[in-house]
């Protein structure tokens, strides 16, 4: 293995089964990257990740610009696809989970948050990318940041000071002293579990699955020498397999992202009983 843990490479191409070196075990190592600009050591710099968001963005809004910039009463395909997908979360997340008539000013959030998480999470199957951005907590953190700020603002200027402690702390005064001890439950639960599972949800699940591709990706080049090749086809059947798998996972965990940010949403409008 290579001294500096920074290193782009998951592994080292000349290390094989049998050859007397160890098996190079993706870890923390396979989530760190060299600056491309800049000095870390500053904390001034752009690597890889940052990239990564970076053309993801552009990809999003060029898509949506591209399709939408000219728009026709009989769509073309791009304009076709747009649609779909912005129908899509219109129709099935937003006014299904928050209503039409309310929900209608925060399709655009919606459908942004949603594209743009589905972009970072596809960079793991894309080729020279093959890394998921919001495996890095920092993204999921302030996407679910943004989220929150909305929800509580939202709770604020909708109920007001008390309706809004009402609303996060579900207080009912006909629990007798136990209504205090619930409300500290529930106020805790609302406003620091949940936006913390809010952006560790969508963390965990692209930083198991991307650890997984390189797992059987490592194994398969690693096992690729003498009998061990046996075991390198099938390591490379479950690259494949899990490929396949991690594609649909990405598209589900930009889906419970919207989701939930739609439910939060619900919740901050909902008037409290």
């Amino acid at each position: 293995m290579s001294a500096d843990p920074t290193q782009v490479l998951a592994f080292e191409t000349d290390c094989h089964l049998f050859d007397g070196c160890a098996f190079p075990a993706p870890g923390l190592h396979s989530f760190m990257f060299e600056p491309l600009w800049g000095d870390a050591d500053s904390n001034l710099y752009f690597n890889k990740t940052m990239l990564l968001a970076l053309l993801g963005s552009i990809i999003v809004v060029g898509f949506f610009w591209m399709a939408f910039r000219k728009p026709k009463v009989v769509p073309g395909k791009l304009q076709m696809v747009a649609e779909a997908g912005y129908d899509f979360v219109r129709r099935g997340i937003v006014y299904e989970t928050i209503g039409k008539r309310e929900g209608e000013k925060y399709v655009p959030l919606v459908v942004s948050l949603f594209f743009f998480v589905w972009m970072m999470n596809l960079w793991s199957i894309i080729p020279i990318a093959q890394f998921p951005v919001t495996s890095i907590i920092s993204y999921p953190a302030v996407l679910a940041g943004i989220v929150y700020v909305t929800w509580v603002s939202l709770t604020f200027k909708r109920h007001g000071f008390v309706g809004a402690f009402k609303n996060f702390t579900g207080f009912d005064k006909s629990l007798g002293p136990v209504a205090y001890l619930a409300a500290f439950i529930e106020l805790f639960s609302n406003l620091l579990v949940r936006p913390f599972t809010h952006a560790v949800r969508l963390f965990a699940n692209m930083f198991a699955g991307h650890t997984l591709l390189l797992l059987f990706t490592i194994a398969s080049w690693y096992m690729l020498n003498g009998i061990g090749i046996a075991y390198s086809g099938v390591s490379f059947i479950m690259v494949i397999v899990m490929t396949a798998f991690e594609l649909f996972i990405q598209a589900v965990q930009a889906y419970v992202f919207v989701l939930l940010t739609c439910t939060f949403i619900q919740g901050a409008l909902a008037e409290h009983h």
